[in-house]
């Protein structure tokens, strides 16, 4: 009536409330993100929950499970803070003191003969350091208080979310069951491919998170142990900052490698062809040997998409928007297979 199309205006208005739901998302992000944060935090802890609520003897109570697991939580945290940022302290004040020396090192290592082909690019270092070489452990300073004061800033305005992550992770712990039945229950007839697609996304978000941190915790150890054979300065620091990026997909470990080797360079001792070496063997062994047996091919995901994501996603939210870049496209991929795999069998049906 009156050319009144009731199936265009049942499209023109799906469309409007998913447009008004990605406004809504993309301004309550910062909320989002906090909410999200718990929930990975909640699937990391999930299996020492579980193991620790079997071994306490009859009868069970997950409350007292997690108590437990929070308490050893804050252990570790305050046993690695001590043993490992203590020495990072310690190399960061190092590097502070000692850049003067390093700035020195690099200008006599640029005074030794090098090939006719490099030589305009010696010239202009070797110019840069001596017009800039005084002023440029000064001009140092300013930039490492307005980083130290950003970091102030920074923390302080974390702390809401520092506090709010393990709580929201101790209810999603606690209750994630119940809630898990009550999202379940809204969803009426089409209950079972929600029911596989939720059981598909428990186990890879909870393998995604602990590959993470075995990732994290592999590059620690294995870099601060080569640092320390070959001799290269500020071995923990310089590990520490590569386990740190293993979060951060494709940049970081890129960051990572640039980090290491201009230091490597800078240090004046010839490491740079062996750090080099290692970095590549390093990179080449956790992407081919130990993420394929950490994650499912639930997680994989083509190079090009992985890349796209953490672009997108540092656009929009930041370091955080490119950490979850990764989960949030592999969340994606599921819900589309299973969705599809349901279409498929309707239709056959």
């Amino acid at each position: 009536m009156l050319g009144f199309d009731a199936r265009a205006a049942r499209i023109t208005w799906s469309v409007f409330l998913v447009g008004l739901l990605l406004v809504v998302v993309y301004y309550i992000r910062s909320v989002l993100l906090v909410f999200v944060l718990a929930i990975l935090l909640a699937y990391l802890l999930s299996p020492v929950v579980t193991l620790v609520d079997r071994l306490i003897p009859y009868p069970r109570s997950r409350i007292y499970a997690l108590a437990l697991v929070y308490i050893l939580l804050v252990a570790i945290l305050i046993g690695g803070g001590i043993l490992v940022g203590s020495q990072v302290a310690q190399e960061a004040s190092n590097l502070a003191t000692g850049f003067p020396k390093l700035v020195e090192g690099l200008k006599q290592k640029l005074a030794d003969p090098m090939p006719a082909w490099s030589e305009p690019v010696r010239h202009s270092i070797l110019a840069q350091l001596n017009e800039r070489g005084r002023s440029l452990s000064a001009d140092v300073l300013p930039v490492a208080q307005e980083i130290g004061a950003r970091a102030v800033s920074f923390l302080k305005g974390a702390v809401m979310a520092l506090v709010l992550i393990p709580v929201l992770s101790f209810f999603f712990l606690k209750d994630g069951r119940q809630l898990r039945e009550q999202v379940l229950a809204l969803l009426g007839v089409r209950r079972p491919l929600w029911e596989d697609v939720a059981a598909d996304l428990h186990t890879l978000l909870g393998q995604f998170m602990r590959a993470l941190v075995i990732l994290s915790l592999v590059t620690l150890v294995v870099y601060s142990v080569f640092f320390v054979i070959i001799g290269l300065p500020y071995p923990v620091l310089l590990a520490s900052v590569a386990a740190l990026l293993e979060f951060v997909p494709v940049v970081g470990p890129v960051s990572a490698a640039v980090i290491i080797v201009l230091a490597a360079a800078f240090s004046g001792g010839g490491h740079v062809v062996a750090v080099l070496v290692f970095l590549v063997a390093a990179r080449m062994f956790q992407d081919y040997f130990v993420s394929p047996h950490l994650m499912s091919a639930r997680v994989k995901l083509h190079p090009l998409l992985v890349i796209f994501g953490a672009l997108a996603g540092g656009t929009l939210a930041g370091i955080p928007g490119m950490f979850l870049s990764v989960p949030v496209l592999a969340t994606l991929r599921v819900v589309y297979v299973r969705v599809r795999k349901a279409s498929v069998a309707a239709a056959e049906a």
